[in-house]
């Protein structure tokens, strides 16, 4: 008989909790809070090499073919060598991968960003974090800010440039899907339709056969084409970034990775710790100046 009070208390007392639970479930959060959250589960745990990865034990690590320099060396992902690969060698570390439980895999540079299921765990390839694509990706933290710059060959009018303005009419190419296009299309605004290439060594060669007046890419790798692959070009200059906000490289995870946040705490402890400034230091010192076109 002393039992139906307690139990009625207690009835009543899960209710309100129940209608508590329901009330704030339903209420507005803060947008400042949710746009703080990695996509990724934060539940991960991110225990040092046993991630939930494509493969158990290992690390599968995409790029694009050919792997370009300085971001690589000898078109070999695999040997550490290069900005890019010295990177992800450097966060598989701190994920609790070793060189040996690396996988790499070639995927194309449009599709490490287009909509669908990925096969890689991340992908490194030189691609800008935007709102856009992180429509249809995760992005890590930045783990390299960049610069868009101008090469033109040195007997070319677009040689001569010193402004934005004065690329408005001459023709320019850059790779499709790249934000070298974007400064093109957005920036320059040219009275002339750009040049649209699948991969950067078509538009260097463009560039080489003079269908094009000068090329877009980003400013590390300007400098590696003017001084081994098309060594009659030269940097007209770099952009201004836009927005007030440094373009930084990211790297890109499947929409809603468990990955995410753990990669993203790999890349933000290099850059505390200092070892992202040495790999950069060491692989890109020379790519450092540029005149700026206003």
């Amino acid at each position: 008989m002393h039992l139906a009070p307690r139990v009625l208390r207690r009835a009543v007392a899960g209710a309100t909790v129940a209608l508590l639970a329901t009330a704030v479930g339903c209420a507005p959060q803060p947008e400042e809070d949710a746009a703080a959250k990695p996509s990724g589960s934060t539940a991960n745990t991110c225990t040092q090499g046993k991630l939930a990865t494509e493969t158990s034990g290992k690390l599968t690590i995409a790029t694009d073919q050919p792997a370009y320099e300085p971001w690589f060396k000898d078109d070999k992902p695999s040997n550490g060598e290069g900005f890019e690969s010295a990177v992800a060698y450097a966060v598989a570390e701190q994920l609790g991968y070793d060189k040996s439980a690396v996988v790499w895999q070639s995927v194309p540079f449009n599709k490490a960003f287009a909509p669908g299921e990925k096969t890689f765990d991340f992908d490194i390839n030189q691609v800008s974090i935007s709102n856009e694509r992180k429509k249809a990706v995760d992005f890590s933290s930045g783990y390299y800010d960049v610069r868009q710059a101008v090469i033109a060959l040195k007997d070319s009018p677009a040689a001569k440039a010193t402004s934005v303005a004065d690329l408005k009419g001459v023709k320019l190419g850059a790779q499709v899907g790249t934000t070298s296009l974007d400064y093109i299309e957005n920036v320059v605004k040219p009275t002339r339709e750009p040049a649209v290439y699948s991969k950067n060594d078509q538009a260097k060669s463009a560039l080489k056969n003079g269908q094009v007046d000068a090329v877009v890419v980003d400013l590390p790798t300007a400098f590696y084409i003017t001084a081994a692959e098309v060594t009659d070009a030269r940097i007209v200059g770099q952009f201004e970034n836009q927005g007030g906000t440094p373009e930084q490289f990211g790297l890109v995870l499947d929409k809603g990775s468990a990955l995410t946040s753990c990669v993203t705490d790999a890349v933000d402890t290099l850059r505390e710790n200092g070892n992202l400034a040495k790999i950069e230091q060491e692989w890109l010192s020379d790519a450092v100046d540029a005149p700026v076109l206003k």
